[in-house]
């Protein structure tokens, strides 16, 4: 048996992993564009020179070489042949499978902003490749602006925010992690980056990137007419699932990405999918859970993945940490929201009908594991009589006469 993983991140990993732990007498082969194993949530440490490359790797040592698994790196995949079974690779080779593994991940999307596509010095912040591009150029210029505040462009900014370069905040949204936070956590992060000397640019759209001669980034246009001065551009504004090779075969995407089941598989016998590739739930956790799914069912050893709670982000930006878990606002006036502050200590919770919809906690994170299970297992605490923000695990386990644990 061979099986073939795309992909050397999160989902591909944890795949791979997964396949040597239940065949091991299986031919495994990984091929990746990247030349180094990396998490991506921490590129920024790289940037700021907190961590080195080998700093970034979350695999185990000599992964490949004690899990018996061939990588093919520095290459990509260019199509799929799903009918002879095969692929073709960058580099003019083609590799057989009997069963295949696209953990491809994604692509930072450049969008249609006059100039941004043509010109220099505009990079994305998703490989390794583009943190090393930052880092180097960053050490050159006077000012950077970063294009998109969410999750992505706060990493671009703390990596840089204390390298002594003038950074500039652009966003569409009247605040920085529109879809992580509400406003009163936004302001937070928002105040914490002015006093570093930040410049935010909210509820604004860019127009047009200035370039000279050389195609360099001299300021982006915003539409207020404002000329903010940059000399190299950080897009984080959304991404783009790698899924152009699979263009001419019978493998079924759509404008998210790979479709799979709650089995990873595809609508094509022998062809499984896990991670980013998908663009759904982008987050770590939710890739590796996926990649030992596909891995579990493509050795036919039956595994459903019944947990698909990707909406949980953690986040600490300047020393302040924060989580927000599902719904951040209401979605109408029939849902309640309550708050307490607590000095630094901020929490919020989102409820209707006796069950919690969302939540976000900002400062004392200790009651997060509480509110993300009362939310993830949709758990009624409407008989519950003390207040929200003092529910324990008493409140709602309940112990059998086996001593299991059980959910009131």
């Amino acid at each position: 048996m061979r099986y073939v993983v795309i992909g050397a991140s999160a989902a591909g990993i944890s795949g791979a992993k997964t396949l040597r732990e239940l065949d091991k007498k299986a031919e495994i082969i990984l091929i990746s564009k990247d030349e180094s194993v990396y998490s991506r949530c921490i590129l920024h440490h790289y940037i700021s020179g907190h961590r080195t490359v080998k700093e970034l790797d979350f695999s185990q040592e000599n992964f490949f070489k004690k899990n018996n698994i061939k990588w093919i790196k520095g290459v990509t995949v260019t199509s799929l042949n799903d009918e002879g079974k095969s692929i073709s690779l960058s580099n003019g080779d083609f590799l057989t499978y009997d069963k295949l593994l696209i953990s491809s991940g994604a692509s930072a999307f450049i969008p249609p902003v006059e100039n941004l596509r043509q010109a220099s010095n505009v990079v994305g912040l998703r490989n390794l490749e583009d943190a090393i591009i930052i880092r180097k150029q960053a050490s050159k210029v006077k000012n950077v602006v970063v294009l998109g505040a969410g999750l992505v462009g706060i990493d671009a900014l703390s990596g840089l925010i204390d390298s002594g370069v003038n950074i500039s905040l652009v966003e569409m949204s009247k605040k920085i992690l529109p879809l992580q936070l509400d406003k009163y956590t936004s302001k937070v992060y928002e105040d914490k980056f002015k006093e570093k000397g930040v410049n935010l640019k909210l509820d604004v759209k860019a127009e047009k990137l200035i370039i000279d001669a050389n195609k360099i980034p001299i300021a982006l246009l915003l539409n207020t007419g404002e000329e903010v001065p940059c000399e190299l551009v950080i897009v984080a504004t959304g991404v783009r699932s790698n899924v152009d090779f699979l263009e001419k075969s019978g493998v079924q995407t759509d404008r998210f990405g790979l479709i799979i089941n709650e089995k990873g598989e595809t609508n094509i016998d022998s062809v499984y999918g896990a991670g980013d590739v998908t663009g759904r739930n982008p987050v770590w956790p939710t890739a590796i859970k996926e990649g030992i799914i596909a891995a579990n069912n493509m050795t036919r050893n039956v595994m459903i993945m019944t947990d698909f709670f990707g909406s949980k982000n953690t986040m600490n930006f300047v020393g302040i940490a924060t989580m927000s878990i599902g719904m951040t606002e209401p979605a109408d006036e029939t849902y309640i929201e309550e708050v307490k502050i607590d000095g630094r200590n901020y929490k919020k919770i989102i409820h209707k009908d006796g069950k919690l919809y969302g939540s976000i906690i900002q400062g004392d994170l200790s009651y997060a594991g509480v509110l993300t299970q009362l939310i993830r297992e949709n758990i009624d605490v409407s008989r519950v009589t003390k207040p929200l923000f003092e529910i324990d695990y008493s409140d709602f386990f309940n112990e059998e006469e086996n001593f299991e644990f059980s959910y009131k």
